[in-house]
Parts: structure tokens; C-alpha cells; sequence
């Protein structure tokens, strides 16, 4: 049994999971065994997709949607439109337009999921562009590093798929693994997953790496809906500082209060001192 069935094995809902890209949309179901799959572009919109995806989709019954999407994810929506697709995806209603719960994620994180076997582990996904997740102790923490400064340009014009169209296989590959050395020096990972369609074109690949499956991102869209993909919490916009501050100037506890009232009430009352009498002038004769 693969990673694949054993996600959806684990899954308490029919999962349809939706992997965005730049030149393709793929789907899969709970239950089925074969991908389908339709072509997408950057003049692609979110309603475009949704309307494709619900049609590619016919015949096959599902509750819960999980969607892996091209571009930064915030409390399940994109947070910015995607750079190799058209318009709209920023406030689509995906929930309506599936007519059931979804779960997003960037699809980097989606793939990464699905490949993941513990410990921390960095994926670096080399397709249209450079997609980049962590996972720490099963924690999802997706980045947006591809677009870095890196030489003249970012991470993603040297190592991106026009990257490798310019340079060519060799040249290409030589900044791939400069930039997998500078990352895994910067964040220090057990395990590094390559994937995306260009990763198999490496040749000998550098210390702690393996390739991951282009059908990764499957199983780790089932796993988003079987609860094995928690998401690191958004950072708070209140400095650490100030929490302890305002920790300190709260009022104590209700309790306190009563406390010091009932041992007041207790103890007995101290008799008033009498004041000394004043001592009378000597009159004069």
C-alpha cells in the first residue's frame, strides 16, 4: 500500500484535491486510481478553473475539496494573485463554487505533505517556478523564497523553467545546487525533498536530498483532510514585549480579592488607641 492509499485510508471524508499549476490543473479523488487533468496557462482565472475542475471532476462523489495553490495561502484563500496565472483568485468564493468545505494550501506545501515522513524537512519544488516549504515535527510552514535576491536577478530566474530553457540542462543544474547549498545552510533540514517536473532532470543529487513523487501532492491533499497537516499559527502583530507588558498590568484574579476580604473579615479587630491627654498650661500668677 503507497503513501497515497493510506492518506485516503485515514480520511473521514470523500477529499477531491485540486493541484493548481502553471500548465496544468490535476485531480484526484478518494477512491479513484487515475489523475485527470486539464491544460491552464496564465490567462487561467480561479472561475475558469473551478467551472473546468467541477467538469473534469463528473462522476466522481466527494464533501471536501483540497486545493494546492501557486502563491502565499492565508486562512485557507490565496493571499496575492498567482504570478503564472490570470486574475481573480484573490476573494473567489471556492467554498460556493464546489458547493462544499476547502482546504487550501500553497501547492508546494500540498506536495511537501505528501512526501513527508517526519522530522524537519525542506521541499524545494522545481517546475514553472521554484515552490518552497518546511515541515517541522509535522508542522506546515510555507515560504515564499523564489523570489529572494539571488546574482542579477531571484531564486527563481535561475532555477525556474525558463531558467533551464535559457541556460540549458548542465548550466541549470549548477545553480540548482547552489541554491539547495545556500538554503540548507540557511535553514538546516534532516531531509530535503526535490520535486516538481524538472527535478528528475539532476543528475547526482547533493547530500541529504531524494526525489519526491509528482504525485505527491495527492496524498498530501488527502492528509490535509485526515488532520496529519497542521499549520504553523499567524504571528501575532503585538511584539512579544508588549504581551508581557499588558500581562503584567492585568488585574489579579477574582479570587484574590476574597481571599484577603474573608481572612480581613476574620481576623479580630484592634481595640482604637486612646490618645494621651494634653498636658495643661501652667497659668501665670
Amino acid at each position: 500500500m503507497n503513501g497515497g492509499d493510506r492518506a485516503r485510508e485515514k480520511a473521514a471524508v470523500n477529499v477531491l484535491v485540486i493541484d493548481v499549476g502553471g500548465s496544468h490543473v490535476k485531480i484526484m479523488a478518494t477512491g479513484q486510481a487515475d489523475e485527470r487533468r486539464m491544460v491552464s496557462g496564465p490567462a487561467m482565472t480561479a472561475a475558469q478553473m473551478a467551472s473546468g475542475v467541477r467538469a473534469l471532476a463528473r462522476g466522481w462523489k466527494y464533501d471536501a475539496v483540497a486545493i494546492g495553490y501557486p502563491g502565499p495561502v492565508a486562512h485557507d484563500m490565496p493571499a496575492a494573485e498567482p504570478v503564472n496565472l490570470g486574475p481573480g483568485w484573490v476573494g473567489f468564493d471556492y467554498a460556493k463554487a464546489f458547493g462544499c468545505p476547502v482546504r487550501m494550501v500553497n501547492d508546494a506545501a500540498m506536495q511537501a505533505l505528501g512526501g513527508y515522513n517526519g522530522g524537519k524537512m525542506l521541499f524545494l519544488g522545481f517546475g514553472t517556478g521554484l515552490g518552497t516549504t518546511l515541515i517541522v515535527d509535522g508542522v506546515l510552514v510555507p515560504m515564499e523564497l523564489a523570489h529572494l535576491p539571488y546574482r542579477k536577478g531571484t531564486f527563481e530566474d535561475y532555477v525556474g523553467e525558463r531558467a533551464l530553457l535559457r541556460f540549458g540542462n548542465r548550466k541549470w543544474g549548477k545553480y540548482v545546487a547552489d541554491v539547495i547549498a545556500r538554503l540548507t545552510a540557511a535553514l538546516e533540514p534532516e531531509d530535503i525533498v526535490l520535486g516538481g517536473g524538472n527535478a528528475a532532470r539532476l543528475g547526482d543529487l547533493p547530500p541529504r536530498c531524494r526525489i519526491g513523487a509528482n504525485t505527491n501532492a495527492f496524498p498530501g491533499g488527502f492528509r490535509l483532510w485526515a488532520g496529519a497537516g497542521r499549520r504553523a499559527p499567524a504571528q501575532s502583530a503585538t511584539p512579544k514585549r508588549a504581551d508581557a507588558e499588558s500581562a503584567q498590568a492585568k488585574p489579579a484574579s477574582p479570587k484574590a480579592p476574597k481571599a484577603a476580604a474573608a481572612k480581613r473579615k476574620a481576623a479580630p479587630a484592634k481595640p482604637a488607641a486612646k490618645r494621651a491627654p494634653r498636658a495643661r498650661r501652667a497659668t501665670r500668677s
